[in-house]
């Protein structure tokens, strides 16, 4: 199962609280190490005059650690000041998720999962900069399809990252992500680029599911996470991290190794339509697809309602029943592939089809149309 990884609830006992860790007053976690009395014993009976090893000469290092501006230090570096926490607290409780800023004169990017109960509900919504300072935040737009939202602060000058090319990345590419899982603002894991093309369904709930054709990553990514920057070498960033895979277990919440994020390219797209008109749109073939379909491909339904008339499949002569197996030159085993490969189109884009009525396979070339909101 695929879950999204939503924003982080408030909860008063952390799970990182036990026998042999406490978190103090002043909000840092504390770490109680016990000591092996074998060794504790032999400091005692070499210390002289409460000088531990009486004879012995601490040096200290004065050398400094040089790293490369594309190390992954030099890389967290550049990247984190760009890097935002995400609070939200309305009358169901509170949460926090990650964004990045993408234009320096206060708009930042997240996951529409993140916001999702503050625009339902209301209540307060607050955006943490790196260096600590607080604003309270206003949605500028928000697209549950694509599990995006902008958010605009008034701040100024700040630091914007570059937009890397998604379509460029490649199977085993470094990566890092970064956001604020489970709290912990500024955190940074690296990894891989695992697998392309995922068809993943994320969202803050049923009736707000998006489809995402994403990126697949094993850089660590918990909850808390959703809605920050996925990286390159370069320091561009490729992607939105927005879901995790699940085990399927209570047990197991966290990651395991399988993280997806939203690629940049379409997240570029739906960004911009949402800072210019507060809405964004997505393509369509103009079908309706039977979701409990069992078998290989994509079923149209086999209802009067499967064909939307005067659309892109109505006009280049599909009709209900028919069964899609590919879409351009990707292989279609099931109706959410389909959904996600239409999706990382653009409107008025002309793609081809290959589908199956009986036992005939036929082809169609059609031009993708903007849903209607």
């Amino acid at each position: 199962m695929i879950f999204p990884r939503k924003k982080t609830p408030e909860f008063t006992q952390p799970w990182w609280e036990s026998s042999h860790r406490r978190k103090n007053s002043r909000g840092t976690i504390v770490v109680v190490a016990i000591l092996a009395g074998s060794l504790g014993g032999f400091l005692g009976a070499n210390s002289t005059n409460g000088t531990v090893f009486g004879h012995a000469h601490i040096v200290t290092s004065s050398s400094s650690i040089e790293r490369a501006p594309d190390s992954v230090a030099g890389i967290a570096a550049r990247v984190l000041p760009s890097v935002v926490s995400i609070t939200t607290r309305t009358a169901d409780g509170g949460g926090t998720g990650s964004g990045f800023v993408i234009d320096s004169s206060g708009y930042i990017l997240t996951n529409n999962h993140v916001i999702e109960s503050f625009a339902a509900t209301g209540g307060t919504l607050k955006v943490t900069l790196n260096n600590g300072e607080v604003y309270n935040a206003t949605i500028i737009g928000r697209d549950a399809s694509y599990d995006l939202a902008v958010l605009k602060i008034a701040a100024t000058n700040l630091a914007a990252l570059e937009f890397g090319n998604s379509d460029k990345v490649a199977v085993g590419d470094p990566v890092i992500a970064i956001g604020s899982p489970l709290g912990l603002s500024g955190t940074v894991t690296l990894g891989i680029i695992s697998a392309k093309n995922r068809p993943v369904t994320a969202g803050g709930t049923a009736a707000e599911n998006s489809f995402i054709n994403a990126l697949q990553t094993d850089a660590a990514i918990n909850p808390g996470n959703s809605g920050g920057p996925l990286v390159d070498s370069t320091g561009a960033v490729i992607g939105v991290n927005s879901a995790i895979a699940s085990l399927g277990s209570t047990s197991q919440s966290g990651s395991i190794g399988l993280g997806f994020a939203i690629p940049i390219n379409q997240a570029r797209t739906t960004a911009d339509q949402l800072i210019k008109s507060g809405k964004a749109t997505y393509p369509v073939l103009g079908v309706s697809l039977d979701m409990n379909f069992a078998g290989t491909g994509a079923l149209i339904a086999k209802t009067s309602a499967g064909i939307m008339a005067g659309g892109p499949a109505q006009k280049a002569g599909l009709l209900p029943g028919d069964v899609i197996i590919k879409f351009e030159n990707r292989e279609i085993s099931a109706p959410e592939e389909l959904i996600v490969a239409v999706r990382a189109k653009k409107v008025g884009d002309t793609i081809t089809l290959s589908y199956v009525r009986g036992t005939k396979e036929q082809s169609a070339s059609l031009t993708l149309i903007a849903a209607k909101n």
